[in-house]
């Protein structure tokens, strides 16, 4: 149970930690909003992440045959969304500087929880990092003799576990990046890097070797 436990925590922050173009977004995100909506968003990666760990333990080696013929365009629609998340913040970082600056207008409505959480759900879902790492930890297990139900148990929910923690950390460090920069040029100078960043990693994956 305990060596479940540490695989499943390895896991976890193996895929976590990484900051590429979702933790990214997630900080942007946060600093954009709120801490709530960080946390939500958080959530929906973290949650993703223990999907895939539950697939991984469940599907054993007939998953990753599965999963290795759609990881091409599971690529290409991750890079597509990720530049139209980039493009979204930036013209929206935008859009507001200028209202506030020359109309005075309210800003728009920021998204929901909910909206972030499914958001930041499904890019997960979609990124192919996501997808090879669990494939590869189901190949790389197929050595040893299958776990039982309580060790696939604690595996997972310790990979979720670790996931969320290190996603909920991210959160924070981006509430308190828009708390920092109060001044609305500082947030739309916070936004278009952010959207940089992951134009770069989009391209970067558009680009590798499949």
């Amino acid at each position: 149970m305990t060596a479940a436990l540490l695989a499943g925590l390895l896991a976890g922050y193996g895929i976590a930690v990484p900051v590429g173009a979702v933790g990214t977004y997630l900080v942007s995100l946060t600093a954009r909003t709120s801490l709530r909506t960080g946390v939500c968003a958080a959530l929906g990666v973290a949650t993703a992440d223990g999907l895939y760990a539950l697939a991984a333990t469940a599907g054993g080696s007939a998953l990753a045959s599965a999963l290795r013929p759609v990881l091409g365009p599971l690529r290409w629609i991750c890079v597509l969304v990720l530049l139209a998340l980039a493009a979204w913040g930036a013209a929206t970082a935008v859009r507001r500087y200028r209202d506030r600056r020359l109309t005075g207008r309210a800003q728009a409505a920021p998204p929901s929880p909910a909206r972030a959480f499914l958001t930041l759900l499904g890019v997960t879902l979609l990124n192919p990092t996501t997808v090879v790492y669990f494939a590869a930890l189901v190949l790389g297990s197929q050595g040893g003799e299958a776990a039982g139900l309580p060790e696939r148990a604690v595996f997972v929910t310790a990979a979720f576990a670790a996931s969320a923690s290190w996603q909920v950390l991210l959160a924070g460090g981006g509430a308190l990046l828009g708390r920092t920069l109060t001044g609305h040029r500082g947030r739309l100078v916070t936004a278009l890097i952010a959207s940089g960043v992951m134009t770069a990693l989009a391209v970067r994956m558009a680009l590798a070797p499949a």
